[in-house]
């Protein structure tokens, strides 16, 4: 892999296919990877039923989980090898903000401030977007049974949180996918995606097969 890759993170809305992607990229690339333990979060379902109550409890879970996945002996381990990520730890404020309420939002970034993270900076971010009805789709497909209260309203306040959060960024590379568009189980797509992402990434560039030449 180039130098300028060790550390590359898949991010993106529930349903959008980070983990399917971080996968193939690893397998491809040589490289780790480094998969969100998600169901480890026993708030989980109980924030699907119940947004409002159990958001707080869900977010400092995370939050937490994260301290042990970021820690500094992680984080020195993270610097020496080629990692792949399904997640981007940066996401976790962006949802706390997008669901929390102002005085639950306070309380969760003193705790965030608090524990002092070590967090690696990424490589490279792929962003991967999609619709909402193509992202409900993808989810009831994949039949998660706790996922199944989740709402249109939900999804559309987190892919809009994404958007804004996106539009700003500019601390690492970043390569935006509309999957809606490009099918990374294509192997055409996918042949495509991987000569992009070896390339030497700034800034800001968007991924459509139809406008690269071989």
């Amino acid at each position: 892999m180039h130098k300028s890759k060790k550390f590359i993170v898949v991010e993106g809305p529930i349903g959008v296919g980070k983990t399917t992607l971080a996968k193939k990229l690893a397998n491809s690339l040589d490289s780790e990877i480094l998969l969100e333990n998600f169901l480890d979060n026993p708030f989980l379902h109980l924030f699907y039923n119940d947004i409002e109550r159990y958001a707080l409890p869900t977010q400092l879970h995370f939050l937490l989980q994260r301290s042990n996945d970021f820690s500094k002996e992680k984080t020195d381990t993270i610097n020496k090898k080629n990692i792949i990520s399904d997640f981007f730890i940066n996401k976790d404020k962006l949802f706390a903000k997008a669901i929390l309420s102002n005085k639950e939002y306070k309380l969760y970034f003193d705790i965030y401030k608090a524990l002092k993270l070590t967090i690696p900076s990424p490589d490279l971010v792929i962003y991967l977007q999609a619709d909402c009805n193509t992202l409900m789709n993808r989810i009831r497909k994949r039949g998660n049974n706790f996922e199944n209260n989740l709402t249109e309203d939900y999804l559309k306040n987190i892919i809009d949180a994404y958007t804004k959060y996106f539009y700003s960024y500019e601390d690492s590379p970043l390569l935006t996918i509309n999957t809606s568009s490009v099918d990374i189980n294509k192997e055409s797509d996918y042949y495509i995606l991987l000569q992009e992402i070896k390339k030497e990434s700034r800034g800001k560039n968007f991924f459509n097969p139809s406008t690269i030449n071989l």
